[in-house]
């Protein structure tokens, strides 16, 4: 086999275009494992990789896809061997790094965590970057001493990949979950996955302004920055925390330290792409086995590769719903 399928995106002059076409081994950049690609799954990144000025992609061509599971074909490196079952997700995959979209890849052997007891291929990928990120976020309000019995927890931007997986992590080990969303017609999906309240995202914009606004939440997940990462930090309760992972609402902050030194709240930072080994394979074998996929229910679709366009143009649209993960 040397010739293979992948979604290759160029540049001609200001627009990007993407189609699926005919690879060869040589075409793949250099690492020590030659991956069978199983499956992928579309992110927001993703997305930006397929507009003009997305800041994501630098060079072209280029086949995105931040994430991917599949089958070690050939290594170059002791710790893998031909047949092992992989997952890799975030450093420079799909960024500056051909990644899943593609029947076979070839990446780092340093990007790579061996598949964990307990989970399938397509499950990783159910869960991928944004459920890594999810589990992540969870870890860190745990970890950080919020535990169900403190009160409700807010998770904003509920109905996308990360949001969504965050909310059914946390309501499966026992918090009451409000979900913040400007997708109202989603609310029959946000209960399903256990959320006990839903909030308009107006209604949490709208709130009194001030630096300290009423005590509601003990801790939160925020995946959308902006005005909205501020007025989740002063609602929440004394020594609560939030664990934010998004910038779809804006990457500025303006608020006042109050909430840090009257309330001792904590600003927890989530970094998916360049998260150590070592807390990578914790996060993983926490979702192998306690933040089972199990949980999510119907979370995802499965698409083909000639799909992943369109997905893309549904995640660009604020239309998707969930995860959709990339059979190859």
């Amino acid at each position: 086999m040397s010739s293979f399928k992948a979604l290759v995106i160029n540049k001609v002059e200001n627009e990007i275009i993407a189609n699926t076409q005919q690879l060869d081994l040589y075409d793949l950049p250099q690492g020590e494992l030659l991956i069978k690609v199983a499956y992928s799954s579309v992110n927001y990144k993703d997305a930006l990789a397929c507009l003009p000025n997305g800041g994501i992609v630098k060079s072209y061509p280029f086949v995105p896809g931040i994430d991917l599971a599949g089958t070690v074909v050939s290594s170059e490196d002791e710790r893998f061997q031909e047949g092992d079952e992989i997952v890799v997700t975030g450093f420079g995959l799909g960024v500056n790094h051909f990644g899943g979209f593609s029947e076979y890849a070839r990446v780092p052997a340093e990007w790579t965590i061996k598949l964990p007891q307990g989970l399938s291929m397509k499950e990783a990928m159910i869960l991928g970057t944004a459920g890594f990120t999810a589990a992540l976020s969870v870890y860190e309000l745990v970890q950080n001493g919020i535990r169900p019995e403190d009160g409700p927890i807010l998770v904003t931007g509920a109905t996308g990949g990360v949001g969504s997986i965050a909310a059914a992590i946390a309501a499966k080990l026992g918090y009451e979950v409000a979900a913040s969303t400007g997708k109202l017609d989603k609310q029959q999906y946000l209960l399903d996955l256990g959320v006990k309240r839903i909030l308009p995202r107006e209604e949490l914009l709208s709130g009194s302004k001030q630096p300290l606004d009423k005590q509601i939440w003990a801790g939160a997940i925020d995946c959308v920055g902006g005005e909205t990462l501020t007025a989740v930090l002063s609602q929440l309760k004394y020594g609560g925390a939030v664990a934010a992972s998004g910038l779809t609402g804006g990457a500025g902050l303006s608020m006042t330290v109050y909430p840090f030194i009257i309330r001792g709240v904590r600003l927890i930072g989530i970094d998916s792409v360049m998260a150590g080994m070592e807390i990578r394979s914790k996060i993983w074998a926490l979702l192998a086995d306690v933040y089972k996929p199990s949980m999510l229910g119907e979370l995802f679709s499965e698409i083909s590769l000639d799909q992943v366009s369109h997905q893309v143009a549904t995640l660009l649209n604020g239309q998707a719903k969930g995860r959709a993960i990339v059979k190859l």
